[in-house]
C-alpha cells in the first residue's frame, strides 16, 4: 500500500526506489538517511542493503524495486503521491529503463497525480528527450542555496505539466532567483537534531517573488527540534497555494 505522509503538499509516498548517497549540503541531515537506520532494525525488507559509510549508511543503499512497480495499479480513487520520499529517482544508478517503467505506470494511472523531486538535476538534460512525460507527473528540484540555483535551469529542460522547487531545507537565501518557467514553490526549514536555522527574510523574498510572478507558494514549516516545532505561519497567514491538479 501506499504509505499516507505527513509532508503538508502531498497525501502518500510511493518508493519504487529506496536509498541514495549525499551530495550537497541540503543532504547533510537527511531525513531518510536516518529513518531507513531504524527501518533496517526493525526488519523491515526495503532496508536491509547498505550504502556506502561516507555517503551513505544501513538500510540506504540504493536499491530498486520491482515489486513496488504493480503498487499504484491497486490504489482506489485520486491520489497525490510523492515518489520516491525515501531515494531520488534521477540517482546515477537508476537505470533509465526503470525510470521509464515508473513513468508508465504514472501515465497508466492518470487518476493520480505524481510529484517527483531530484537534487540531481544534472541528469534530466540529458534524459529529458529519451523520456515520454506523463501529463499527471510534476518534476521538482530541491534548492537549498544560490550556489544551486542551477538546477531551476536544469528542470526547465523538462516537459512536465509542473515544474517546481523544494527550498527545504533553505540554507541561504535566494535573491537572483528566477521563476520563468516554474509553476509552483515549496520553502521549508531543516528539522530534527542540529537543524540549521531558517532566516524569515529568505522565506519572504521567495514569496515575494511568486506573488509577482503569479507562482503558487507553499511555506512548509519553520522547522526546529521537530518538523511541526516552529508552525507554519508566515506573517500570520499559513501559505498553502498549489498548482492546479491533473485531472483525467
Amino acid at each position: 500500500m501506499a504509505q499516507r505522509s505527513g509532508i503538508e503538499w502531498t497525501e502518500v509516498t510511493w518508493n519504487p526506489t529506496t536509498g541514495c548517497d549525499r551530495i550537497t549540503p541540503g543532504c547533510d541531515n537527511c531525513y531518510a538517511l536516518t529513518l531507513s537506520k531504524r527501518l533496517k532494525a526493525m526488519g523491515a525488507e526495503k532496508y536491509q542493503n547498505d550504502g556506502n559509510r561516507a555517503t551513505s549508511g544501513p538500510g540506504f543503499g540504493l536499491t530498486l524495486h520491482e515489486s513496488a512497480l504493480a503498487q499504484p495499479y491497486r490504489w482506489t480513487g485520486r491520489r497525490v503521491v510523492f515518489v520516491n520520499s525515501m531515494s531520488d529517482l534521477f540517482h546515477a544508478r537508476v537505470p533509465l529503463d526503470f525510470v521509464r517503467r515508473v513513468f508508465d505506470v504514472i501515465a497508466d494511472t492518470p487518476q493520480h497525480t505524481y510529484q517527483v523531486l531530484t537534487k540531481r538535476s544534472s541528469r534530466l538534460p540529458k534524459v529529458a528527450g529519451k523520456l515520454d512525460w506523463p501529463a499527471n507527473l510534476w518534476m521538482g528540484v530541491s534548492v537549498e542555496n544560490e550556489e544551486h540555483l542551477y538546477r531551476v535551469d536544469d528542470l526547465r529542460s523538462v516537459p512536465a505539466a509542473v515544474r517546481f522547487l523544494s527550498c527545504e531545507p533553505l540554507l541561504g537565501p535566494l535573491s537572483t532567483l528566477d521563476l520563468d518557467g516554474i509553476d509552483w514553490v515549496i520553502t521549508g526549514g531543516e528539522s530534527g537534531h542540529g537543524a540549521r536555522p531558517l532566516d524569515a527574510d529568505w522565506v519572504r523574498e521567495i514569496r515575494d517573488k511568486c506573488s509577482a510572478a503569479g507562482v503558487p507558494f507553499f511555506h512548509k514549516q519553520w522547522g526546529g527540534r521537530t518538523p511541526k516545532a516552529g508552525g507554519r505561519e508566515l506573517d500570520g497567514m499559513v501559505w498553502s497555494q498549489m498548482p492546479l491538479r491533473s485531472v483525467s
